[in-house]
């Protein structure tokens, strides 16, 4: 038996926790070093750690924890308000990226992936990876900058979730033309089941733990086991059963305990674990993906314009859904770039699509290079955006609050 986890993780802790600081001493998001930290070490620079099955299943229980807190702190009716603009904004932020990603992959993608495989079905495929948001990066920056809970945060929250839905059917489409085994009508009514299932199951446990929180206020702890158990449960059964994200289960079990008695002392107990072990492990696995071997000259400036398409696209389609739906200018700003990090949504999508032969292999490295540049850049424009005078005299006092050192 290796031990090698051991040093891997202590590795992993240091180095984002060393860098976060540094990034914050330029008025920079933690999260930034603690991304960089896994680009430093990784394959890309240093290649002093590796992707282990044990570190990516460590991120994925880090990434639902993230966004089960992330579902404890929203304000439920606050979300409810949001529901129209949500669905127009998601909309909006994935078809415009899908039409830029389509246009960019045509004048570049000339590369034939499969048999039966269309350069027309390869070049829509890029667009829709393009379309996949991940706002666990963006969930993290938010908390620290205190905007969680604003009309922009709670936006980006919504539309996040239907993004995901959104998502789920343009992949569907897209495998159900290269491969004849899919069946659309299946996938969807998988998905429409999951909801139902979410809200069932939901109001029942809700009853369930208030009669309980009710019936028993002495040990608080068993609290926090059993709201993780459901938390698990729920993921596991989106991802296995019906299909859908793991996140989006984590997300949804995280607002049905939001108007408990309870939750702040659950969501403080779930912080320390994220904070401590689970986040900078998932922050730092981005970076180590990143593997720059084998890139020559077309490819090199075919990552570079993507990376620029996959930024400004979902700017321009969210933050144009969001201004269709009565947001001002600056609110509209603060939405798109909330959405332009792609985290491990892009990178599932991509994996998917390769193995169906829609995404040659040399494509695969310009994407995972998208996912890692607009993950560490959307937390650099959030505190743009989100930033006014009065934010910035008050930003450091804000942070030593939510974030201790």
């Amino acid at each position: 038996m290796s031990y090698n986890y051991l040093f891997d993780i202590a590795l992993i802790l240091l180095s984002t926790k060393g860098l976060g600081l540094v990034t914050k001493k330029f008025s920079m998001p933690q999260v930034v070093g603690a991304l960089l930290a896994g680009l430093v070490l990784g394959p890309a620079m240093l290649n002093v750690l590796h992707e282990t099955d044990f570190i990516k299943q460590i991120a994925e229980l880090g990434v639902i924890v993230l966004m089960f807190t992330a579902g404890l702190e929203t304000d439920l009716q606050e979300l409810k308000k949001t529901g129209k603009a949500s669905f127009v904004i998601a909309v909006f932020g994935v078809l415009v990226p899908l039409l830029f990603g389509f246009i960019t992959a045509s004048f570049f993608n000339q590369t034939s992936t499969a048999e039966g495989v269309s350069h027309t079905l390869q070049n829509i495929f890029i667009g829709i990876i393009l379309t996949a948001t991940s706002v666990s990066i963006t969930v993290e920056t938010l908390k620290e900058l205190g905007k969680l809970n604003t009309r922009a945060g709670n936006a980006i929250l919504g539309a996040a979730i239907i993004d995901d839905i959104l998502g789920i059917v343009a992949l569907t489409l897209i495998t159900s033309c290269a491969d004849s085994s899919v069946n659309i009508v299946l996938v969807l009514g998988k998905v429409i089941l999951f909801f139902v299932f979410a809200i069932l199951a939901g109001m029942l446990f809700y009853k369930f733990f208030i009669y309980w929180v009710q019936r028993y206020n002495r040990d608080m702890r068993r609290f926090v086991v059993i709201s993780f158990v459901f938390c698990l449960i729920l993921a596991f059964l989106a991802e296995e059963w019906f299909g859908v994200a793991d996140i989006t289960g984590a997300f949804i079990a995280g607002l049905i305990l939001s108007n408990t008695s309870c939750v702040h002392y659950i969501t403080s107990r779930f912080e320390t674990i994220s904070y401590m072990l689970l986040s900078p492990i998932f922050f730092a696995s981005i970076g180590i993906q990143v593997d720059l071997s084998g890139m020559n000259q077309t490819l090199l400036l075919f990552t570079v314009v993507l990376v620029v398409i996959a930024i400004i696209s979902k700017i321009i389609g969210c933050g144009l859904g969001a201004k269709l739906c009565h947001y001002s200018t600056k609110e509209s700003l603060q939405v798109g770039v909330g959405m332009v990090s792609r985290g491990e949504v892009a990178l599932i999508v991509a994996s998917k699509g390769a193995a169906l032969g829609l995404m040659s292999a040399v494509n695969f490295g310009p994407i995972v290079v998208v996912v890692v540049i607009t993950t560490i850049v959307t937390p650099i424009l959030l505190k743009i955006v989100f930033s006014s005078k009065k934010d910035s005299r008050n930003l450091t006092k804000t942070n030593s609050k939510l974030i201790k050192s």
